[in-house]
């Protein structure tokens, strides 16, 4: 963007408050450490955003909006559902393990107890990146539930990172458990043995229906 890095700037402003929303969330800092960060006044700031929600709203989506374009080409190639899912869930997994910010944003929009400030996260900034991965789901087994299978992949891929700190001092612990691509690979293990198991038992139900 052509604003980026130039003091008092919309995208400046973003980049500057991003890692304290990363670390307290939307209700953990005040304007007056948001100022502090950007080294602007609080009426400077709202002459871009309106208020401390817009401007976290705007944070989320820009963080998103950055992230997301990098993974987006996993999943416009030419190669299999399964394959472009798999290679989706490894960016994924690589950008919470290599981006502590990006990670912790996840995570705040997840467990966010604001009702509104989460509807507007989930519509705006949530929503492209998971209809993409529903849509794959959907190619891969069309009569799964792609909006549960979607959910879990989300949450497997997010709870690994934020439960390395602990998990790493509990029996078994190795650590290429930390890795993306181990990650990703366990995570398409779990869906495509959910998925078989489904179709498995559909085929008995018919079979026996049948009989």
């Amino acid at each position: 963007m052509k604003d980026k890095g130039i003091p008092g700037t919309r995208v400046y402003i973003l980049e500057k408050v991003t890692p304290l929303f990363a670390a307290q969330g939307c209700n953990g800092v005040s304007m007056r450490e948001l100022s502090k960060a950007v080294g602007l006044s609080a009426a400077a700031i709202y002459h871009h955003f309106t208020d401390k929600k817009t401007l976290y709203l705007e944070v989320m989506k820009y963080a998103f909006l950055e992230k997301t374009s990098l993974i987006e080409p996993s999943l416009s190639h030419d190669g299999s559902a399964e394959i472009r899912l798999e290679e989706f869930i490894e960016s994924f997994a690589k950008l919470l393990g290599d981006d502590p910010s990006f990670r912790a944003l996840v995570l705040w929009a997840l467990l966010d107890d604001d009702k509104v400030r989460v509807k507007l996260v989930a519509e705006e900034v949530f929503f492209p990146p998971f209809n993409l991965v529903r849509q794959l789901l959907e190619e891969i087994d069309p009569k799964a539930d792609h909006y549960m299978l979607t959910i879990s992949i989300i949450w497997l891929a997010v709870s690994h990172f934020a439960t390395v700190p602990m998990c790493q001092y509990l029996p078994g612990w190795r650590p290429e458990y930390a890795e993306p691509t181990v990650i990703s690979k366990h995570i398409m293990v779990f869906l495509i043995k959910n998925m078989h198991s489904r179709l498995s038992s559909e085929s008995v139900k018919t079979r026996v229906k049948e009989g």
